[in-house]
């Protein structure tokens, strides 16, 4: 909240922080994608109601666990379907730039779109798997740490 972050929060994450820019949250602010300095916080009690609420919330583009359970995460990175789905790492690594692929483009991850005649390789889409140890973003931003790619096969 020193950065000037707006917290959405249901009741048990508002009976542990106190703040000025803490607002008790509803439940539009679940299916809300702000793009601002704005975010909704819930406390879940077990791993499948936290998965149970991404399936229901979630935008398909990018979810996380943070967590030193590796069952927990397993079970996360394969049950989630989204694009890229992270352990340990932060969100902002999901950029096209980031992966390897180029420059990044802005386009939907709800639907898969053919036009014409599609091949096999057109109807190929990727669930990318990201398993870090706290890495944030800022690091490769400011140039401290380098990204290094490599193909890993199936």
């Amino acid at each position: 909240m020193q950065a000037g972050v707006e917290l959405r929060a249901c009741p048990n994450t508002l009976a542990l922080l106190k703040g000025p820019k803490l607002i008790p949250a509803d439940e539009v602010d679940w299916a809300t994608e702000y793009s601002d300095l704005v975010l909704s916080v819930k406390m879940v009690g077990t791993l499948d109601e936290a998965i149970a609420h991404i399936h229901r919330y979630g935008s398909s583009h990018t979810e996380t666990i943070v967590t030193e359970d590796a069952e927990a995460a397993k079970k996360f990175m394969e049950e989630i379907e989204a694009a890229g789905v992270f352990h340990n790492a932060s969100t902002r690594f999901a950029d096209g730039f980031r992966y390897g692929l180029g420059a990044e483009l802005g386009i939907s991850t709800s639907k898969l779109h053919a036009r014409g005649p599609v091949g096999l390789e057109g109807l190929t889409t990727y669930k990318y798997k990201l398993i870090g140890s706290g890495h944030t973003v800022a690091e490769y931003a400011s140039g401290a740490r380098r990204f290094t790619y490599r193909t890993v096969v199936p």
